[in-house]
């Protein structure tokens, strides 16, 4: 069987295969391993994918153990540079003359130092890329990323490269539904709230209704038989569902403008014949917004499997000693 295949790999691309997880491959590399005859050791460290995986979770786990490293990989991927770059290693290894040639291909001039220090050390930090000599390449896990890369693209455009993240953290949260600001006040410091919010809905990733789109009306639960209506106003009480219409359904149902509706609604609370209420106002996800979020989702998916399996393998007592590198 192929290695590459083992490694949930596709042999014609080298990008994961969508439908292994990394325990999954770490189950079948130990299987493999126990009927592998190399002929000499070196021959097991320089070929063996499974040995190479497994190096690659042992430095990944570092990584991952720092509190900030979710931060710290959108931060990675929030640079359309790095994003091209991690994109070119998914079809091979690149050494730093290399990268600079694909990055002059794609109207980019860097410098050498600046490729290495600016986009390759983050990317390397985060566990997405890794070293063999002069040559980079992307990790096992860099490759399971690599289908959300055009979305980094989209978010990078859109928000801060150095953050605290609290962007894409709200973002996430609002995939399971519209929230209040007091909702989001309990995700996010404060202090820091309004200003998140104004950067996000500029960058048209959220929206909020507009004000008259949240103030409702109700019938009052006096007697309407005992009431004159002009007709204006008839047209505009029956137009009221039980449980509140906003001025927009109101301006919908009656073909009347706002204006005119607020102008009868106010005489009409003024008997007591209606009264309106404020419902908070609430922050939803745009179609972009959601995209983006989704792709973060995602990534926060693999992230996950991937803790599992680098603890999977720290667990295993019989797992040899190894180095952190090939």
């Amino acid at each position: 069987m192929s290695k590459l295949v083992i490694l949930g790999l596709n042999p014609s691309s080298g990008r994961p295969q969508e439908n292994r997880d990394l325990t999954t491959i770490l189950k079948v590399l130990d299987a493999e391993c126990k009927n592998c005859s190399p002929l000499s050791s070196f021959q097991c460290i320089d070929r063996c994918k499974a040995y190479k995986l497994k190096n690659e979770l042992r430095t990944l786990r570092q990584a991952m153990a720092n509190p900030d490293y979710v931060k710290e990989l959108f931060n990675a991927l929030k640079n359309e540079t790095r994003l091209q770059i991690l994109d070119a290693m998914a079809n091979g290894r690149y050494s730093t003359v290399h990268l600079q040639q694909e990055l002059k291909r794609l109207g980019q001039t860097q410098s050498q130092g600046t490729i290495s220090e600016e986009y390759l050390h983050p990317l390397i930090a985060v566990g997405l890329v890794a070293q063999a000599g002069e040559e980079y390449y992307a990790t096992t896990f860099g490759l399971r990323l690599t289908p959300y890369l055009a979305r980094f693209r989209e978010l990078a455009r859109r928000l801060p490269a150095h953050s605290e993240c609290y962007e894409e953290n709200l973002l996430q949260s609002l995939l399971t539904g519209p929230k209040t600001f007091e909702d989001i006040e309990t995700l996010i410091l404060q202090k820091n709230v309004a200003r998140i919010l104004k950067r996000l809905c500029s960058a048209k990733l959220i929206a909020t209704p507009k004000e008259r789109d949240y103030v409702f009306f109700f019938r009052s639960k006096r007697d309407q038989k005992k009431e004159t209506f002009t007709d204006a106003e008839r047209k505009i009480y029956d137009a009221m569902y039980e449980n509140g219409s906003s001025m927009g359904s109101l301006v919908k149902e009656t073909g009347l403008s706002a204006r005119i509706i607020y102008r009868y609604t106010r005489a009409m609370k003024g008997r007591k014949l209606v009264f309106c209420r404020r419902t908070p106002k609430t922050y939803c996800l745009t179609c972009i917004g959601e995209k983006l979020a989704t792709a973060m989702q995602a990534v926060q998916k693999i992230l996950e499997d991937t803790w599992t399996s680098c603890e999977l393998l720290a667990q295993d007592a019989k797992s040899p000693s190894l180095p952190l590198r090939a």
